[in-house]
């Protein structure tokens, strides 16, 4: 009878151990990126955008800009997009890029690199991220504020407030999913929210969809997270002694994450097991 629980036990223990993910590292980028913050996987071209804040986070300095990475880390083009602030999250829509930049959205046509918007948004202070739904529907969260902005036909207004330290957003089936400090959000239509997990150490930064149900969250101080279907948190790296972790991307397709480690000033790929 002994022998057969001590078996029983050790079977459920190898399963759970099967089940959870882990990250091997692939590759380092070599060239110099100054102050990555967000990364964003293009698999239609199969690249990678990756803002630049180069310099202070809340300066409008005008040093800013967006480079483009080959998939394996290799520099494509250093200065694709440049002026900009302090751009942070990205996100893409057709063949538009959407770009939160302190107090504006920046609209940028893909396919000429060039700048065709600039969309303030009153009384915004530190816009971080930025997704858009299957209708062209912009959101943008404001992490200073608390608040979560909507832009529809490049009008912006306030979506909604008291989202405490509100950062990484995606919209995922045409539900809004929000990082609002240590929490993960699930916010319907009529802006009620559901906590979907908590106890995130630091706080959500980057967020992004594995496409099982679950979750891969950054925190800016050097964690990365799996949120499972169940909003079961589990810590998958914490390199906090080494570099910071920002607003990753995530090639869904191949489950590799690219993360940028701004003051390092460069991202690193790791593979999802």
């Amino acid at each position: 009878m002994k022998t057969t629980i001590i078996f029983a036990l050790l079977l459920f223990c190898t399963q759970i151990g099967f089940g959870q993910k882990k990250l091997t590292q692939l590759w380092e980028s070599k060239e110099q990126l100054p102050t990555p913050e967000s990364v964003l996987y293009d698999p239609g071209k199969s690249v990678l955008y990756v803002s630049l804040i180069d310099g202070d986070g809340s300066a409008k300095d005008g040093k800013g800009g967006v480079a483009i990475l080959n998939p394996d880390g290799s520099l494509k083009d250093a200065t694709w997009i440049q002026g900009l602030n302090a751009p942070k999250g990205l996100a893409m829509y057709k063949d538009l890029l959407y770009v939160a930049d302190i107090d504006e959205v920046v609209v940028i046509d893909m396919i000429t690199g060039n700048v065709i918007n600039q969309i303030k948004v009153p009384e915004a202070q530190f816009l971080n991220d930025v997704t858009v739904d299957n209708n062209g529907k912009v959101y943008v969260s404001d992490t200073r504020r608390g608040e979560i902005y909507v832009i529809h036909n490049n009008k912006p207004s306030l979506f909604m407030k008291d989202v405490k330290d509100v950062n990484g957003l995606r919209v995922i089936d045409g539900t809004l999913y929000a990082m609002a400090g240590p929490e993960l959000w699930k916010i319907d239509a009529n802006k009620n929210h559901t906590v979907v997990a908590k106890g995130l150490t630091l706080g959500g930064d980057g967020l992004e969809p594995v496409g099982d149900g679950s979750f891969l969250v950054t925190c800016w101080g050097g964690l990365i997270y799996h949120i499972g279907a169940d909003g079961k948190v589990n810590e998958l790296l914490d390199v906090r002694d080494n570099m910071k972790t920002a607003d990753l991307g995530f090639n869904q397709k191949e489950q590799i994450l690219y993360v940028p480690t701004f003051l390092n000033n460069s991202v690193v790929a790791y593979k999802l097991d």
